[in-house]
């Protein structure tokens, strides 16, 4: 467990840099960027630090991913993080990023790329998508994956159409998308629409399993939906036998815990356990299981080798009496 302690700047509340918005948080992971806004708040408000497993706690993180979320930003230069001794702990600062802040370099000439009708037309076509115009830096953003990802205008089109379809409209999230693509090394529509395939599918089982688990949210972190993944494609598991997990789960604590189900589940993966009828097998197993036990039941006294005494000698001894006499 480590602590971070924050050095605190008393403003009385939150204030979040434009800087970190525009140039760090579209690039960061999720996870990271709560870390970043918990931390701030904790050291605006004046607190004097926070351990990992309370921030983990708060935010339904690993303590792993606390550690992790704090290097990060340090090594991007967001935060200065110094370690106060060999036991874990650090010292968390944060930095005035508007110090760091360097004018935009437009590396597409947007007027240019306008005389293309293909373009112009894809542009239109986008903002019938999103409802509205588009700004410049919207439209270079969009420009230079043709540039950067070799992305053409009907891949492009068809990108956004896809986020569009998931209720996603920024185009910040259309970049990470568009990143996400370019790292699959997707150039074609065919490439792209198995990618999409591939991509609603595994998210039709993921939310399948937290629908039945009660979670509603559109949104899962990412520790769990890695758990969840790696039931799915690594222990390759149906959904019935991940719910037959869950009802465990619920039967013996009587709520969902992920690590408590990947435990379950980890166990049945190690004992090739495949269907539901196996865990019944095993099941049964366990209660026609009766340890042989040796008898100690019987009655000791009765059990202890009998001896044969003369009374009436005893007695005779004991009270001095002989035959002689």
């Amino acid at each position: 467990m480590s602590t971070f302690m924050f050095k605190n700047k008393n403003l009385g509340y939150t204030p979040v840099s434009n800087v970190f918005i525009d140039k760090y948080m579209t690039n960061a992971r999720g996870e990271y960027v709560k870390v970043y806004l918990l931390g701030l708040k904790y050291c605006i408000s004046g607190e004097l630090g926070a351990n990992s497993a309370i921030i983990a706690s708060t935010l339904s993180l690993l303590e792993s991913d606390i550690l992790n979320a704090w290097n990060y930003w340090s090594e991007v230069g967001v935060v200065k993080m110094y370690a106060i001794d060999n036991m874990g702990n650090y010292t968390i600062e944060f930095l005035d990023l508007t110090e760091n802040m360097s004018p935009p370099v437009q590396n597409v000439d947007i007027l240019k790329e306008l005389d293309n009708s293909s373009i112009k037309d894809m542009l239109q076509d986008i903002e019938k998508l999103i409802g509205r115009t588009l700004s410049p830096k919207e439209i270079e953003c969009y420009l230079s994956w043709q540039k950067d990802f070799n992305f053409s205008p009907e891949l492009i089109l068809l990108l956004i159409q896809y986020c569009v379809s998931k209720g996603k409209v920024d185009y910040r999230y259309f970049e990470k998308i568009a990143m996400a693509w370019h790292d699959q090394k997707i150039s074609t529509i065919d490439e792209a629409q198995s990618f999409i395939k591939k991509h609603e599918d595994k998210w039709i089982n993921i939310r399948k399993i937290l629908k039945y688990l009660g979670v509603n949210s559109p949104d899962v972190m990412k520790p769990q939906e890695d758990m969840i993944s790696k039931w799915i494609h690594t222990y390759k598991f149906s959904n019935e036998i991940i719910y037959k997990a869950c009802d465990v789960c619920f039967e013996r604590l009587n709520r969902a815990d992920f690590k408590y189900i990947d435990g379950i589940l980890n166990s049945w993966f190690k004992s090739g356990i495949s269907t539901l009828e196996d865990i019944e097998k095993k099941d049964k197993k366990k209660l026609n299981y009766k340890p042989i036990v040796k008898s100690s039941n019987k009655d000791t006294f009765n059990n202890f080798e009998q001896r044969n005494y003369d009374f009436d000698k005893l007695e005779k001894d004991l009270l001095g009496w002989y035959d002689n006499e």
